[in-house]
């Protein structure tokens, strides 16, 4: 029979260490049920992505427009990818990566070809809702003939829903502007992030801290955020990037309004900060 009392504290503490040593060194050899994202790309969809413009509108005129409005991406590990336990040290120390579950990142299962075809069908409903929010916006502000715009937008193969917010603020700058004849950027480049309903809600999306970077790598000053992801946006926020939280697809047009005036030095509504 096997007895710590005939052994040295050195000698039993060494003993109990075994076990955690080898619990550890399983660990560090066994994949882990994570993904590890970064910064992605942007996309202004006032312009093109791909060489294809993001947004084709017809059925009215429509204007030029100054500035960009920029959607916001992360990257993520595919999901076949194996993630060992150093990668998800690496993640948690670094500003730059973030460690997530995997089954949050995709929630449909580690094949490629379903992966894929899940966010890209996320994405054809986030640019339903997003004509459809825009173009209820337009009619109650008085735009004419909304019945008879026509939109198509591309944006390759990104997928997902957050880029809905944007897309809608892209169909209305391009029928609309700013309603005064302006544009809603006031020749700025704004970034952002969002999903967006038909009726106009703003909802959250996941990842800003790192979308919040790459906006300002893209040059952008001014950051979109839906409201309840403020504390996570603040998190690693770059120097010289302006938080705008947002809730509703009008409250985001006044908040752009007020920016502008702001900048101008007129008087105008408050603009929202977190």
């Amino acid at each position: 029979m096997f007895s710590f009392s005939r052994l040295t504290r050195p000698q039993a503490l060494a003993v109990c260490a075994l076990p955690v040593v080898a619990l550890l060194a399983v660990a560090g050899l066994a994949p882990l049920p994570f993904a590890v994202a970064q910064p992605g790309g942007t996309a202004n969809v006032l312009g093109e992505h791909e060489g294809k413009p993001v947004l084709t509108v017809s059925g009215v005129p429509t204007r030029e427009t100054e500035g960009e409005l920029r959607m916001t991406t992360i990257v993520a590990t595919g999901p076949q990818m194996d993630i060992y336990l150093g990668d998800v040290v690496d993640g948690w120390f670094r500003s730059d990566r973030a460690v997530m579950p995997k089954d949050s990142v995709y929630p449909v299962g580690d094949d490629v070809k379903e992966v894929e075809k899940h966010n890209l069908g996320d994405m054809k409903k986030s640019q339903g809702a997003a004509t459809d929010a825009a173009l209820r916006y337009l009619k109650a502000n008085g735009v004419d003939d909304t019945d008879k715009v026509k939109v198509k937008a591309d944006l390759g193969k990104i997928g997902g829903p957050s880029a809905g917010l944007f897309l809608t603020l892209g169909i209305i700058d391009k029928v609309d502007g700013d309603g005064s004849g302006g544009d809603l950027t006031g020749g700025r480049k704004i970034a952002g992030t969002g999903t967006i309903t038909a009726d106009g809600k703003v909802g959250p999306v996941g990842g800003v801290a790192l979308k919040t970077q790459a906006a300002r790598r893209d040059g952008a000053t001014v950051f979109l955020v839906p409201k309840d992801e403020c504390s996570d946006a603040q998190a690693e926020l770059p120097k010289g990037l302006r938080l705008v939280p947002v809730t509703t697809l009008t409250g985001t047009v006044d908040a752009l309004r007020a920016l502008e005036k702001e900048e101008k030095g007129g008087k105008g509504g408050k603009v929202p900060s977190c």
